[in-house]
């Protein structure tokens, strides 16, 4: 599949000199920086998420405890 997007000759140039000091292609580049950020988005909103779980219900264990309680110990 093959995507378009527009920018300036300025914004292609410094991606273009950026990718290449890393040995990748502009392409390359593009895709890793987007997909990290979708990552990175994903990651925030999980740990958004366990943190309100933990808000609602505070209990922790150590890794004792988890160990006794997977058997493990």
């Amino acid at each position: 599949m093959t995507m378009s997007i527009r920018m300036s000759e300025e914004d292609q140039k410094l991606i273009r000199d950026f990718a290449k000091l890393y040995n990748m292609t502009a392409s390359e580049f593009i895709r890793r920086a987007v997909m990290e950020k979708i990552e990175d988005e994903v990651d925030i909103s999980i740990a958004e998420q366990a943190y309100a779980e933990y808000k609602a219900d505070p209990v922790t264990y150590t890794h004792d405890e988890v160990g006794r309680m997977l058997g493990l110990k």
